[in-house]
């Protein structure tokens, strides 16, 4: 063997020796790699929506293989989320464990997301979406901090169909000590959202997915997290003009076309003291352009308080009076909201006679132009006829007087308690705008520790 050829084999020999090295090197890598690269989103979500950052990042391993699946790559979903009936966005097909009406194994439709991290926010609103409070709505109820228990109940809620589910969670948290990462937030967060604030799961008004926007949130952010392009947002939303616009806590933000009409029972709206046409219509998720037509109206015009504003059927013969066509309130009179007290008769023995209406006696008052009242003639009043002079009365007995009590206060009726029953599509908010409270209030009457609601649960709301 010549001195070359031993130097060739042994180079051989070394690059086959770091191949295996390096084989076995990304092994380690890819997967701290993982958890690296998405831990600070699931201590974010964490602090945020309430799901251990332990229990995200281990079904994020254990769907995605730690990011390497056809559904993580090409979908960016890290959850195996669905489609599901309510999905609009982009779609991804492959084999699952759908099966069709012969027993045949068939593709399943699961959802794109934009980014990795997306799919982390998706992922906590898919489990805190109101339609899905009786599947995992305990969860929320449970200690963040316990992620064997929340592997247990994700496992009973029936989020993957595997035997053992549960059991992979949790060996996947102890191995790659994931339960670490859910006690660096600022504060274990049980709640979903603080006392009065209103929750950014999603909900349906009227048949229309919405969201609520949280305090100072731009659009930008809201179609992030909600997959929903800002162009769709600003064409669902009259009131959205730009990306960086700043919302108010609690602002509605429809993710679907509002509908033509009131879908429920209710067929006119009165309308309330500075109310719009615009406020009407994020209510009963209605369409401003079909609102104003349906009542006669365009733009700009606004009804005056008090006026039925129709929901929902045919255009009104009649359209509502307008703010600029009411009638302002006298100064100095009293405005009654139910029927005044009528005036008294006057006495039998009693004859009046009213005074005559004249331009010199009424003349017409204008702003402005001052007044002359003419000088007004004595009137002659006839001498009374003497009457025969009484015999006099002795003086009757000085008693003293009885004291005074003075009135007692009245005391207030208690007011009655009045309560709510859960309707299919209810949230607090919606619940708290029917009744003119707020989220807060119906949450202190009945010691709710979050804004989760359940189907025929009863709440008192005053």
């Amino acid at each position: 063997m010549s001195y070359r050829s031993h130097l060739t084999k042994r180079f051989a020999l070394a690059l086959l020796t770091l191949g295996a090295a390096r084989l076995l090197l990304p092994a380690q890598d890819f997967r701290q790699a993982y958890i690296e690269q998405f831990k600070d989103i699931a201590i974010q979500e964490m602090e945020r929506a309430g799901v251990p950052a332990s229990i995200k990042l281990a079904q994020g391993i254990l769907e995605s293989d730690f990011g390497r699946s056809d559904l993580a790559k090409r979908a960016n979903n890290h959850f195996g989320i669905k489609c599901g009936a309510n999905w609009d966005g982009r779609e991804f097909f492959k084999e699952d464990d759908d099966y069709d009406a012969n027993g045949r194994l068939i593709k399943s439709c699961f959802r794109v997301y934009r980014s990795p991290e997306t799919s982390f926010i998706a992922h906590s609103e898919f489990l805190r979406d109101p339609a899905k409070e009786e599947r995992y709505g305990f969860l929320f109820r449970l200690d963040p901090m316990d992620y064997q228990s929340w592997a247990r109940g994700l496992k009973r809620a029936g989020y993957a169909t595997a035997a053992t589910y549960h059991e992979r969670l949790i060996n996947i948290i102890e191995t790659y000590k994931l339960h670490q990462y859910d006690r660096l937030g600022k504060a274990p967060i049980v709640e979903v959202n603080v006392p009065g604030a209103p929750s950014s799961a999603f909900g349906y008004n009227n048949d229309v997915r919405y969201v609520l926007s949280t305090e100072n949130e731009s659009v930008s952010t809201v179609a992030r997290r909600t997959e929903v392009s800002f162009t769709q947002l600003v064409r669902y939303n009259e009131h959205l003009t730009d990306g960086e616009q700043r919302l108010d806590e609690g602002t509605i933000i429809y993710l679907q076309p509002k509908r033509n009409a009131y879908r429920g029972r209710v067929v006119q709206h009165y309308v309330k003291e500075g109310e719009t046409m615009f406020d009407i219509s994020q209510a009963y998720g209605i369409k401003l352009t079909k609102l104003l037509n349906r009542n006669r109206m365009d733009k700009g015009m606004e009804p005056a308080p008090g006026q039925p504003v129709k929901l929902r059927g045919g255009k009104v013969k009649q359209r509502p009076l307008l703010r600029s066509e009411a009638p302002a309130p006298t100064p100095g009179r009293i405005e009654f909201e139910e029927t005044p007290v009528m005036p008294l008769p006057p006495a039998k023995d009693t004859v009046t006679t009213p005074a005559p209406v004249t331009p010199e006696r009424d003349p017409v008052i204008r702003p402005g132009v001052p007044v002359t009242v003419p000088e007004q003639l004595p009137v002659p009043i006839p001498e009374p006829t003497p009457e025969p002079t009484p015999a006099p009365v002795p003086p009757s007995p000085v008693l003293p007087e009885e004291p005074k009590s003075e009135p007692r206060p009245e005391t207030p009726a208690p007011q009655q308690p009045v309560y709510h029953v859960v309707d299919r599509g209810d949230t607090l908010w919606n619940i708290s705008q029917r009744y003119q409270t707020t989220v807060a209030a119906i949450r202190q009457l009945n010691g709710l520790s979050n804004d989760n609601i359940q189907l025929g649960q009863r709440l008192r709301v005053k």
